[in-house]
């Protein structure tokens, strides 16, 4: 009998860690609480439980057998829920929330990297609006600042000028446009480079290494327009050299899990690193404590071993085995409701896509209607392609995406051109 395995989540993330454990042999039956209509056409179970009952998770588990639980969304993680499952006899793969701290604490992330060393941008947090405007008008641009606590991805302005930077501190502390996440804030110096995203499975000081990717978190083409959770993604990434790849592994996420160790919030789960190639060598822009969105679309595809078989070893102690396609592309789009992501305009027909065995799309903010689905939510899915170079995987995601009807949706058209140029 193979294991059953409950994924928390709703996105087009977990839809993705739900569909690989659904192709590994040691996997029988996958749900996910809550889901999305988009994942049952995998054969994927849902069931309508919310992210944050977690009393109501735990029955749910204890009542079905589920041998663990996979957690893919940050909330979750950062409100307590491995720890609640722990105490309830549960297995779950994630981090407890003090480590999950990581990512729910720019501050704390940063006060981390500092103590041990980790290359990072330079910092000040501020809990009070003239000091941070003082400090801005001192400083100049270009400067980044960052909302303390969580803000889906869009609490980050990187100002190019001062006034920009201006408004983004009276977002934060005047407006709370991002609630209690803007009580304090993180001004950090801007750093010129590359970004990319490494992700690793870890388990105390050990981790395994993923495949390099590459999203885009602006919602326009040519990198135009407001931050958006993520509007497409690529993987590996041709124009950061292996040599960069293997200094950021051993300056930055060997050092970072040996010293949540030693701090004792010891990680379990996905770290994920938002690393930044710069002339002095790879930097930390951030740390999450989860699986990217839209990373994950592009990654997990790469892996040709048993995730299941790999994810039950971590839980139970034993040595897990990560094994990769390297010598295909990845790439994935990202298909988003009109106005996303400031005024989402919900209800679109989704039309239906056909693809072939070496691509997939992944649902995310999607409903049942009458006559199929419809968008319910900013990001509504992600059609992704693998192909033997970028431009081949590009050129075919494309393919799909430019011949369906996308009325009422957006995407970009330059998903993977900086691996091109």
């Amino acid at each position: 009998m193979g294991m059953k395995v409950l994924v928390i989540g709703s996105g087009a993330r977990e839809h993705a860690i739900a569909h690989t454990l659904m192709r590994a042999d040691s996997v029988d039956e996958v749900t996910v609480a809550p889901g999305n209509p988009g994942m049952r056409l995998d054969g994927i179970r849902t069931t309508e439980l919310s992210t944050s009952n977690h009393a109501a998770l735990i029955d749910f588990v204890k009542n079905n057998g589920y041998d663990w639980v996979f957690v893919g969304p940050e909330v979750p993680l950062i409100e307590g829920i491995v720890d609640d499952f722990a105490d309830a006899g549960i297995k779950a793969f994630g981090p407890s929330r003090a480590a999950a701290q990581i990512e729910g604490s720019k501050d704390f992330a940063k006060q981390l990297m500092i103590r041990h060393g980790i290359p990072t941008a330079g910092y000040h947090t501020f809990e009070d609006l003239d000091l941070a405007e003082t400090y801005v008008r001192e400083h100049g641009a270009p400067i980044v600042i960052k909302a303390d606590g969580l803000a889906a991805g869009k609490g980050v302005t990187v100002a190019m000028d001062v006034e920009t930077a201006m408004r983004a501190l009276r977002d934060i502390f005047v407006d709370h446009r991002f609630g209690s996440a803007g009580a304090k804030v993180v001004i950090e110096e801007f750093l010129e480079g590359q970004e990319f995203s490494l992700m690793s499975f870890v388990r105390g000081a050990d981790f395994w290494p993923m495949p390099i990717s590459q999203d885009h978190k602006r919602a326009y083409d040519a990198d135009k327009g407001p931050n958006t959770g993520g509007m497409g993604a690529y993987s590996p990434v041709p124009q950061i050299g292996r040599d960069v790849v293997d200094a950021a592994i051993e300056t930055i996420v060997r050092p970072t899990v040996q010293a949540m160790v030693d701090d004792g919030t010891p990680f379990t789960g996905i770290l994920y690193a938002g690393l930044i190639a710069t002339v002095d060598g790879p930097k930390v822009i951030e740390f999450n404590a989860r699986f990217g969105d839209p990373e994950t679309e592009v990654v997990l595809p790469q892996l040709t071993s048993d995730l299941g078989e790999s994810i039950d070893a971590l839980l139970h102690g034993g040595t897990p085995t990560f094994t990769w396609n390297t010598s295909d592309a990845t790439l994935g789009v990202v298909l988003a409701s009109d106005g996303y992501p400031t005024n989402v305009v919900k209800g679109a027909a989704i039309p239906r896509i056909d693809v072939d065995a070496n691509s997939h799309v992944y649902y995310a903010g999607v409903a049942q209607g009458d006559d199929g689905l419809i968008a319910s939510s900013g990001r509504v899915l992600l059609v992704e392609c693998s192909a033997p170079d970028i431009r081949q995987a590009q050129r075919k995601v494309y393919g799909i995406i430019d011949g369906l009807d996308t009325t009422g949706m957006f995407y970009r058209h330059d998903i993977g051109a900086k691996a091109l140029k």
